[in-house]
């Protein structure tokens, strides 16, 4: 029996490892600006020991419109030193972390229950979830943190021998804490949660952690403290509190107006006319920073738990999840509710409901502090774990209380209603995902970029449009710009030219786009000489160059049109005729 478990486990992680891993420098069709970020820091690092800002082995990583948390960073240097800036050098270490986290979701759910069966379906859940495959296969640091966060725990019980006799040596307690402490460097939900979710462990288990042994609560102590330093050193003043401050609905700059205005309406239905009108204490009651925060956390805290992010629609960014595909399939609703009916009213330790209860609770909250966090999947992503085991445990006493045929027809019909969702899921990844989100992963800039690095030599002046995206990462990245010489271009020099007005700049490469008040991309020819490139979007042009590539504009030279997966023009690359 002992070996049947075994050999479940491995084909369980060898069909992770091939959801994770199959063509994963293929699909998602490119690297979009947050990967690139992630790849030209770590060449950076590699070639220099400096982020692309120029600052040496950083706690966080100054990006060019954010400080970024570290650690997921730091593992794709070596994948970068391989592969350099591509899909693989990027997303290898994301999709190693997504395997090895179907692991730690195994061994957690088994050291807490002590229950194989449930640990291993469990690991089977996550291993074809949309969500969790989703960010398994593109540079997004969440699968970093679930890993650091499963272990951690797993660690944790393991150290009290949760649900097992004989003595608490409390061994790898230490672990636990390196793992916990650092999940704040991962990504910056955990920055809230894990400070959190330490407390609850504290206060849930304060009795078995201190009957440990004097030198493992040293240890562990002494782990925390060192680790901890460093991550509180790193958000207070590393940068770390740069982000939360700009997404956070407590700074919304649209909640004042909102304000004044719901005060306005008040007035006005009561009658009052004129100018200079002043809202009365119940208007002031009702309508102020406080109630429309409350309004928009709640909203958020819903809308987390709702099917339609859950099971219907899903996050609606295409770099997030699937179009008209949720977090979920659609039969693991059934399961779902069944596993919070059952895991609630029937689980007999109550600590570890409890725990389970104030992780769903606390995994949402830093979502919902976040301006439209309620469907925002990469920050809810910390009640991925115990809403499968929500689901799993669902599905395992379902199938316990169900007897003969009744049993039989149950699970034919669940399992076949799965394998159908997953088909379908698979269908929707692999043949319209690549056409749908083509956009939303900035696809076309690494050909356009590719064709640039290899003919600018015989041109003065590279100017790259600026019409639809800020392009500085995507030249950086796809380029491989020498790191060196970013840094003293960096901060950007600033110049002034005809067509183009202001505009930034390093070496001969400028970032810009024609301004239409100087007559748009068709007066080009009069603001460019014949050593002088230009990318432009294919929406600066308005006419399709790949069908029909005589209506270009007159006096320009089309050098290569690049097209998206699905064939419509993404840029073009001119010259002066």
């Amino acid at each position: 029996m002992k070996n049947k478990f075994k050999i479940l486990l491995i084909a369980i992680l060898l069909v992770a490892s091939f959801l994770r891993l199959w063509k994963l420098a293929e699909v998602p069709v490119s690297l979009f600006g947050d990967e690139l970020d992630v790849g030209y820091h770590a060449y950076s690092i590699l070639k220099t020991g400096k982020d692309y800002s120029g600052n040496f082995l950083p706690l966080h990583f100054q990006s060019l419109a954010e400080w970024r948390t570290p650690l997921y960073l730091y593992s794709v240097v070596p994948t970068v030193a391989i592969y350099g800036i591509s899909p693989l050098g990027v997303r290898l270490p994301a999709a190693f972390f997504g395997i090895l986290g179907v692991l730690g979701l195994y061994l957690l759910v088994k050291q807490l229950t002590k229950n194989k069966r449930l640990a291993l379906l469990s690991a089977f859940v996550l291993t074809i979830s949309p969500w969790h495959i989703q960010y398994s296969r593109a540079a997004f640091e969440v699968t970093m943190l679930l890993t650091f966060l499963l272990f951690g725990l797993y660690f944790f019980f393991k150290s009290l021998s949760i649900g097992e006799e004989g003595p608490k040596d409390g061994k790898w307690l230490w672990a636990a804490s390196a793992l916990l402490v650092t999940t704040p460097l991962i990504y910056s939900t955990a920055k809230l949660f894990t400070p959190a979710i330490l407390l609850v462990l504290l206060i849930l288990w304060r009795k078995d952690i201190f009957k440990l042994p004097k030198e493992t609560l040293t240890k562990a102590l002494l782990t925390l403290a060192v680790l901890g330093g460093i991550t509180a050193y790193a958000t207070l003043f590393s940068g770390g509190g740069q982000r939360f401050g700009y997404i956070s609905v407590f700074s919304d700059p649209t909640i004042p107006t909102e304000v004044g205005t719901a005060r306005l309406r008040d007035v006005r239905m009561r009658g009052e006319t004129g100018y200079g009108l002043s809202p009365n204490i119940f208007d002031r009651l009702f309508h102020n920073k406080v109630t429309f925060w409350s309004e928009n956390i709640s909203r958020n805290i819903l809308q987390s738990f709702s099917t339609d992010f859950l099971f219907i629609k899903g996050d609606l960014n295409l770099r997030h999840s699937i179009d008209g595909v949720g977090q979920f399939y659609r039969i693991e609703f059934i399961t779902m509710l069944l596993g919070l009916l059952f895991f609630f009213s029937r689980y007999k330790d109550k600590r570890v409901k409890t725990f389970v209860a104030l992780w769903l609770l606390l995994g949402v909250l830093p979502a919902a502090i976040t301006r439209d966090g309620g469907k925002h999947a990469t920050r809810l992503i910390l009640i991925l774990p115990p809403l499968v085991l929500m689901i799993s445990y669902g599905l395992a006493e379902a199938a316990r209380m169900l007897k003969g045929n009744i049993k039989k027809l149950f699970l034919l019909g669940y399992f076949g209603l799965l394998v159908l969702g997953f088909a379908a899921y698979q269908h929707e990844y692999w043949v319209h995902n690549p056409w749908d989100s083509e956009r939303w992963w900035h696809s076309g800039f690494e050909e356009s970029i590719g064709v640039i690095k290899e003919i600018d030599k015989d041109y003065d002046k590279v100017i790259l449009s600026m019409a639809n995206e800020p392009v500085w990462i995507f030249f950086a990245g796809w380029y491989e710009y020498p790191p060196s010489q970013w840094h003293e271009g960096f901060p950007f020099e600033e110049s002034y030219l005809d067509g183009f007005g202001g505009l930034s700049f390093i070496d001969k490469y400028y970032f810009a786009g024609v301004r239409e008040e100087d007559g748009g991309i068709f007066a080009l020819p009069q603001y460019i000489d014949d050593k002088t490139l230009y990318l432009a979007v294919a929406s600066e042009i308005g006419e399709n160059l790949i069908i029909e590539p005589g209506k270009g504009p007159a006096g320009l030279k089309l050098i290569k049109a690049i097209p998206y997966p699905s064939g419509e023009p993404a840029f073009y690359l001119f010259a002066k005729e």
